[in-house]
């Protein structure tokens, strides 16, 4: 049995030595992660502490799930709020809850009218736990809307994805990966989806079919690279949605809620989806919380009484958490914030970039930078960077991701850039 006794400040859940947590991961856990060799012991605003009490800075926020800073005090105080209070508890669908009801309102006003060619429904929302069952949810409008109301046949649906896509590791989700490694040995894999280059319009044009229902799109690729499409890439996909009678969905599980500098990535392009993913940063990291949001005639089209449903999916917690993370985002202007900080950023390391033998390139929008390697060895920097104070993580193996939480001050984006630097050039 282990010990949960407190000794210090910095031991945080025990007083386990790392080599013991490091031994009870390996003997207990699935190897499913490559990991950087740290036991994180405290989280507060941009910062992780160990058990010694050395200082990193976050710079992956959990993929954009810490975009507010680690326990940032509003959502913790809500949330410890509601389980002193009592009205935390997970509750069975049968009954109505006043933080389900007030978190939806909170997340339909907070989205654009989607589906804007439907009409001026408003916007209704399905709120489910991790963010692939909130993109499992978009998949089943997409394909019920083929059937329903472009006479598909039921089972002939095809969706339109792209590659060196993430939208989860389910096995449908996972059946349109590009990666072997996420799908080998699961099958039966799930038909129905159409896989082409990302940013390729004319490559979305030829795979369009009569059977095609709908593209799914994650607007900037964090997994894929930390990559922007080009130009105009988006504004053609709600095109093209709109001439064939597609649905056009954005999972922005990564790239919305402020990362990009605007609230939804979808607005670089001035495009509304027809629907929208959202996770992660939803519950300001502390509590899983994903969400589809689309228009009300869509979302009444498809889903009925008995037709879709999630235990812990939109349970007290979860909503009060959530509430609080969507006030903190309007009350601290997280968008705003992301969209100045990261400027200055981005300039300050492609500067480094410019002078570095190992750089090929560095590109980003907001507080989503991705720093390229010549070598494809991002890892090596990553563990080097972790030495010198910053947790960072690859993407797609060529890539160093920047994606510090979106409250990151000067100070501390100072110490980056020092950090940055001697891993890069010194």
């Amino acid at each position: 049995m282990t010990s949960m006794r407190k000794i210090h400040y910095f031991d945080g859940f025990s007083n386990e030595s790392d080599d013991t947590i490091f031994h009870l991961e390996n003997d207990f856990g699935a190897h499913h992660y490559e990991r950087i060799h740290v036991v994180v012991r405290h989280a507060k605003g941009c910062w992780l502490t160990d058990d010694k009490g050395n200082k990193y800075l976050d710079c992956l926020a959990a993929y954009s799930a810490a975009n507010p800073g680690h326990h940032h005090p509003t959502i913790t105080n809500a949330v410890m709020d509601a389980l002193i209070g009592n009205y935390a508890s997970v509750l069975s669908n049968v009954v109505f809850t006043d933080p389900l009801g007030i978190f939806l309102s909170e997340a339909a006003k907070f989205a654009p009218q989607m589906a804007p060619r439907f009409g001026n429904h408003g916007n209704k929302v399905l709120p489910k736990n991790g963010g692939v069952e909130s993109v499992e949810t978009a998949i089943k409008a997409m394909r019920y809307y083929g059937f329903k109301q472009k006479g598909i046949p039921d089972g002939k649906q095809e969706i339109i994805v792209f590659n060196n896509n993430f939208h989860g590791r389910t096995i449908s989700v996972v059946s349109f990966s590009s990666k072997k490694k996420n799908y080998e040995g699961f099958g039966p894999l799930t038909p129905g989806f159409v896989s082409v280059e990302f940013g390729n319009i004319e490559a979305v044009k030829n795979a369009i079919t009569p059977n095609t229902c709908g593209i799914l799109v994650e607007p900037f690729q964090g997994e894929g690279g930390m990559l922007i499409p080009p130009k105009g890439f988006l504004a053609g996909l709600r095109q093209l949605c709109d001439d064939h009678d597609m649905l056009l969905m954005a999972d922005e599980i990564q790239v919305g809620m402020g990362r990009t500098g605007k609230k939804f990535c979808f607005e670089h392009e001035n495009i509304v989806p027809d629907g929208v993913i959202l996770g992660k940063a939803l519950s300001g990291g502390l509590i899983p919380l994903s969400v589809f949001i689309t228009n009300t005639k869509l979302m009444d089209m498809v889903f009925s009484k008995g037709s879709d449903g999630s235990t812990f999916g939109g349970y007290p917690l979860a909503c009060v958490a959530g509430t609080a993370s969507l006030k903190v985002f309007e009350e601290e202007k997280l968008a705003e914030q992301a969209a100045k900080k990261g400027k200055i950023l981005k300039q300050r390391i492609q500067e480094i970039g410019a002078r570095s033998p190992h750089v090929k390139e560095v590109r980003g929008e907001g507080l989503f930078i991705g720093i390229e390697v010549k070598n494809g060895n991002a890892m090596e920097f990553c563990r080097k960077l972790l030495k010198l104070g910053l947790v960072v993580n690859d993407s797609h193996g060529h890539t160093i991701r920047i994606s510090p939480p979106l409250v990151i001050n000067e100070q501390e984006m100072d110490f980056m850039v020092d950090r940055l630097e001697k891993a890069l050039i010194d």
